[in-house]
């Protein structure tokens, strides 16, 4: 059977942008170590399936695709932040902690 995680990225570090961060990735999990190539040198597989990421809109689409191929899924949640609301006012308030 074949082994498959599904997961939401987090945001890239470089924008403070979410744009990719939206939608869930289902990739599958390389069945076989990797090999080196005698000739050149390169990193060869003989699995394929560990290359394909599919993306999903949502966690149900991406399990019912799961559970349609017969795949044995890992989800990991995702970690979304909190965020704490914070006013430029709050920083010259009287009970404020210096």
């Amino acid at each position: 059977m074949v082994q498959a995680r599904i997961y939401r990225p987090a945001k890239t570090a470089m924008q403070s942008g979410k744009a990719k961060s939206r939608q869930w990735i289902l990739e599958f999990c390389p069945k076989g170590p990797s090999f080196i190539d005698p000739l050149m040198g390169w990193q060869g597989s003989t699995d394929t399936l560990h290359h394909l990421r599919l993306t999903f809109r949502s966690l149900q689409s991406a399990m019912a695709y799961a559970n349609q191929n017969n795949l044995t899924v890992q989800v990991e949640t995702d970690h979304t932040p909190v965020a704490i609301p914070k006013a430029y006012a709050d920083n010259f308030r009287y009970d404020r902690v210096r």
